[in-house]
């Protein structure tokens, strides 16, 4: 028996619902995707519904992913509380894919028929997040060391009759794993592939191993030619990730920190934003948090790090987003935020008389 929760949402139309469950095989939605395609990456703290939606707003990628949602904590009565907004979508955001992270079989079994009850599309098993204490216990990018465990995972995740995919990296310490550990995963028959370029002990401090991507084109050419291969690393927007589909025959790209740097970065036609264009991306993320606050709760800390998207690259934007750093609610952004246009409409109707 699963445990879940009821919620609904009359403006969003979400609706999670307990009840015993029945599945039937799903279609393979990433047939239908466009190639290349571009995918909001998964980041913890950072891709739940709220942003998901503000990046939807400045151009929408193909696919979403959830943030990160623990298997351990979906399948233990009180632990699925703790969870239930990591899962929380809408219809608009379709295909949405259930990004999970673990290393128990029975539970990745459980979750897979859980999140098709849920109407997700897909289900993504994280296979190469950094984090020491996600790592060290063999859940992330440790089961890059567990190979047999990985294996059963992705087969486990199969039960819901969602096409599964895998995020992963290139190997965990040493560059020269990449091979034996794609041939392994390419094994599995899964859906697609997601590579950070990179492996676990690089993290984020060395280049993205472009390089590779046609070696690892081969291997999935001859192992797993149904296997979709997207690429993540280094991408910051839509029109590099294009570059990069045409010189390497790509079928997906990836784009994490890059949407930190440009919100727009997904967008197809590609033009200068103003800063009024930033600010109202941010009242939306402002208003969502509100929307979402009972069962999304993140404190007005958490929300800190999302000035930085939006407050720069205008004059006065250093100084705003100091300020922004010292607010304690959603109400106190929007005041500054307020005083802030208040004073440039001032300036702008004093330079035109």
């Amino acid at each position: 028996m699963l445990f879940g929760f009821i919620f609904f949402d009359r403006e969003f139309e979400i609706a999670f619902i307990l009840r015993g469950f029945e599945f039937e095989m799903i279609d393979n939605f990433w047939r239908n995707l466009p190639r290349p395609f571009f995918v909001l990456a998964p980041m913890e703290d950072v891709t739940d519904v709220v942003f998901r939606h503000v990046v939807s707003e400045a151009g929408s990628p193909d696919v979403f992913f959830t943030e990160f949602t623990n298997s351990d904590s979906y399948c233990h009565p009180e632990g699925m509380k703790s969870v239930r907004g990591r899962l929380i979508f809408t219809e608009d955001e379709q295909p949405i894919v259930a990004h999970i992270w673990g290393d128990n079989p029975e539970y990745f079994r459980q979750m897979s028929i859980g999140m098709a009850e849920l109407g997700f599309k897909g289900i993504d098993i994280n296979m190469g997040c950094p984090v020491p204490n996600v790592a060290s216990r063999g859940k992330g990018s440790g089961l890059i060391l567990r190979p047999d465990v990985a294996a059963e995972l992705i087969q486990a995740a199969k039960a819901g009759g969602l096409p599964v995919s895998v995020k992963t990296r290139l190997g965990f310490k040493e560059l020269s794993e990449w091979e034996d550990w794609l041939t392994h995963i390419f094994k599995q028959d899964i859906a697609n592939l997601s590579i950070h370029l990179r492996t676990r002990e690089e993290m984020s401090q060395v280049d993205a191993h472009w390089e590779l991507i046609p070696e690892i084109k081969k291997l999935r050419d001859r192992i797993a030619p149904n296997t979709l291969i997207t690429i993540n690393g280094d991408i910051p927007d839509r029109k590099i990730g294009l570059e990069l589909a045409e010189k390497y025959g790509i079928d997906g790209v990836m784009i994490g920190r890059g949407i930190f740097k440009n919100p727009f970065a997904f967008e197809k036609e590609p033009r200068e934003h103003s800063s009024k264009e930033h600010l109202d991306l941010l009242r939306l993320q402002l208003d969502l948090q509100d929307q979402y606050a009972e069962v999304l709760p993140r404190s007005i800390t958490g929300l800190h790090r999302f000035f930085k998207i939006y407050v720069k690259g205008f004059p006065g934007a250093a100084e705003l987003r100091n300020q922004l750093m010292s607010t304690k609610s959603t109400d106190e952004v929007r005041a500054l935020l307020d005083k802030f246009e208040a004073s440039v409409n001032v300036v702008e109707s004093s330079e035109t008389v």
